[in-house]
């Protein structure tokens, strides 16, 4: 009796577990099957997502179609130098931001860089630099300064008077409906001069009347242009001295073109009192040389805009002539005597 009681318990369990086996809780098949809804329903969500993407995009597209949405663009308009001299100059580069819109575009940041062949003169960074309004064109000005002491103490081979290459790379960073924050590139290359400032000096002081209560003459001046390009000259101004006494001070229009690297000749008519000298006076009369200083500016143009070039000159000598000498030779001749 108990061998029986035991298989009819021994039936029971293994009826048991063939209940709960195909009920299908432990069932290989119905674990596989299970994975594979689960995938399709991932494949049918990541559809969907991509489904809302396209439509998202056609409905970009149409909108840009119809309502009139277009990348802006940027073109170089220009380059001027408001102010160039022996220390620094002044840039300001102009550039057309088009913008085909139907609203405005805010201009977020203008990211700027000047170089010399790959020599980084200048950089910087303009935040926040306006809006364009909405189916218009505006100039943006993109002002920079290059500072002519940090070039030539940054790189030894640029020298005064030379003529430099530039390359300007501009970055606008535009906030632009439908396509986002872009980015628009331009760049211009041009030439930057390093001035030099001109050597002038008294070659010979030619008397037109000699009077003790007040001389007229003419100063002969040699002026030396040390830079690779030529300088129109239009104004002459000055301040002179002989043997420590000022004769006289002037501006003048003079018209004359001083060649690259070449040494050009100006006369400047002067009164003065010979009498101011005391006994230096006789010194000069009898041809002796005299001690003179100068000082003053030059009014220049030149292909990179107008300039006015200083000049100071001291412990120079010269000597005093008579008119009649004046002719005998060129203004380039080896009368006077620099100290």
């Amino acid at each position: 009796m108990a061998s029986s009681a035991e298989s009819s318990d021994i039936e029971k369990k293994e009826e048991e577990q063939k209940t709960v086996t195909e009920r299908g809780l432990f069932s290989k098949d119905e674990k596989k099957e299970k994975k594979d809804k689960d995938e399709e329903k991932e494949e049918e969500k990541g559809g969907f997502i991509e489904k809302v993407k396209d439509f998202i995009h056609d409905i970009g597209e149409k909108l840009e179609e119809a309502i009139g949405f277009g990348k802006p663009t940027a073109d170089v308009q220009g380059i001027h130098i408001p102010s160039i001299g022996l220390k620094k100059a002044d840039i300001v580069l102009d550039v057309l931001i088009t913008n085909p819109n139907p609203v405005p575009i805010p201009l977020v940041d203008i990211d700027y860089l000047v170089e010399s062949e790959g020599r980084k003169l200048v950089s910087g960074l303009i935040p926040d630099a306006g809006t364009v309004h909405g189916r218009s064109s505006e100039t943006v000005k993109i002002p920079f300064t290059l500072i002519y002491d940090d070039i030539k103490d940054t790189f030894d081979d640029i020298k005064p008077g030379s003529i430099i290459p530039y390359k300007i790379r501009v970055a606008f960073i535009a906030d632009v409906p439908v396509f986002g924050r872009l980015t628009l590139p331009v760049e211009k290359n041009g030439e930057i001069p390093i001035p030099y400032k001109p050597d002038v000096d008294l070659d010979k002081v030619a008397f037109n009347k000699f009077s003790f209560e007040e001389t007229s003459a003419t100063l002969h001046l040699k002026l030396e242009n040390k830079n690779d390009f030529d300088l129109g000259l239009n104004e002459f101004e000055y301040e002179i001295w002989l043997s420590d006494v000022s004769i006289g001070s002037a501006k003048i229009g003079q018209s004359t073109k001083l060649e690259k690297n070449g040494i050009s000749y100006i006369k400047v008519p002067i009164l003065f009192k010979p009498k101011d000298f005391g006994s230096a006076l006789w010194e000069m009369i009898r041809g002796k040389a005299t001690g003179y200083s100068m000082k003053g500016k030059l009014e220049v143009d030149t292909p990179f805009g107008p300039m006015q070039l200083p000049f100071n000159k001291e412990g120079g000598s010269t000597r005093l002539k008579k008119k009649k000498n004046e002719d005998d030779g060129d203004d380039g001749d080896d009368e006077s005597d620099e100290d």
